[in-house]
């Protein structure tokens, strides 16, 4: 009975039996194969670094608690009249509050809309047991602001293709923390990407197409930020002091370089994604310096001048869009929240 064995000895596989190797092609097979993957591993150690640091090890007890508690929130939520931003018969808008999770907004509509629903829909039958609903984008936990329901698949397909092909144009708004960018206007294009079972980092613009541990790859991210307020004061220059320097753009190569002994502002910005990445504003606002206050998974401040944040403050202001069903153009906006509306506020007193 012939007797296999494999071993390996300095990056290579061999193969041996007490019978020649001729009388087994198989086993000259096998030993192709096992040396072509022993080249291969080689190869593919060469993955694309992370610019972005990873988690801080503060952020898994809070995301925990925060979790814990929009889960309690969620049981208990339902939407109501003052929530409604939009709706026709092919789409309903929400204002998503911050600490809901999208799935619990969505779970939520049924019984909404046969609540609102007229008496003479309600004679005809339940229209919206018979909806189809489907979230054209989706919000973080908790980020708050625009979020878009449609009632039927082919609505759906029309809609998510022009969120897929960035024909929908979004504005966010964030209360941010750390050193004040020097333009008032920025744009920053880079890499993004996660090794398997890993945290969503930054990387090289350079990298965008390779491959990373698990099978992803490194995708397109690009951001433009509006500095709205320093501290509280309003961020604008004289024209002819931005005519060059008005918006200011960064291609990243290299990680950024914090200077931890520096002033931390107080920064309002408004972001215009271009790319639609998970956690795409929070990751710039990390990379530029001056991270989402509360958003304690990218170095933002957890505890501010004596008072604790339990979640982050990022804001999805607006969508502006063609309606997938009449290609008149949609701009849907909700209203800001606490938290922005008091620092614009500043601004105007």
């Amino acid at each position: 009975m012939p007797f296999f064995s494999l071993h390996q000895a300095q990056q290579c596989f061999f193969l041996y039996s007490p019978k020649p190797l001729s009388k087994f092609p198989r086993a000259r097979t096998l030993f192709f194969l096992c040396s072509k993957m022993s080249s291969n591993s080689n190869s593919l150690q060469n993955y694309p670094t992370p610019l972005s640091p990873p988690l801080p090890s503060i952020s898994k007890d809070i995301e925990l608690a925060r979790a814990m508690s929009a889960s309690s929130k969620s049981s208990l939520f339902g939407l109501s009249r003052s929530d409604i931003l939009y709706e026709d018969e092919w789409l309903i808008a929400v204002n998503k509050p911050q600490g809901i999770y999208c799935d619990t907004i969505l779970a939520s509509v049924p019984r909404f809309l046969s609540d609102s629903a007229p008496s003479d829909r309600l004679c005809e039958g339940n229209q919206a047991s018979t909806l189809e609903l489907h979230l054209a984008n989706r919000l973080d936990r908790d980020t708050s602001g625009v979020m878009v329901i449609t009632k039927s698949h082919k609505v759906a397909s029309v809609l998510v293709k022009a969120f897929t092909n960035h024909k929908v144009q979004k504005t966010y708004v964030a209360f941010c923390i750390g050193s004040a960018p020097k333009s008032e206007r920025i744009t920053i294009k880079s890499g993004h990407g996660r090794s398997k079972f890993g945290a969503w980092r930054v990387y090289a613009a350079g990298d965008v197409g390779r491959k990373l541990p698990g099978g992803s790859i490194v995708r397109d991210m690009e951001t433009t930020f509006e500095v709205l307020s320093i501290n509280g004061q309003q961020n604008y220059k004289e024209q002819s002091e931005c005519m060059e320097d008005e918006e200011h753009s960064i291609v990243v190569e290299e990680k950024a370089v914090t200077d931890v002994d520096a002033n931390k502002d107080e920064i309002l910005v408004r972001a215009f994604p271009r790319s639609g990445r998970t956690h795409q504003i929070r990751l710039h606002c990390q990379y530029l310096g001056f991270p989402i206050r509360g958003d304690v998974k990218y170095e933002g401040v957890y505890e501010w001048k004596g008072r604790t944040y339990e979640a982050h403050e990022l804001h999805a202001e607006s969508l502006t869009f063609q309606h997938p069903v009449t290609g008149f153009p949609l701009l849907i906006q909700a209203p800001l929240p606490l938290w922005a509306s008091q620092a614009l506020q500043l601004l105007t007193d």
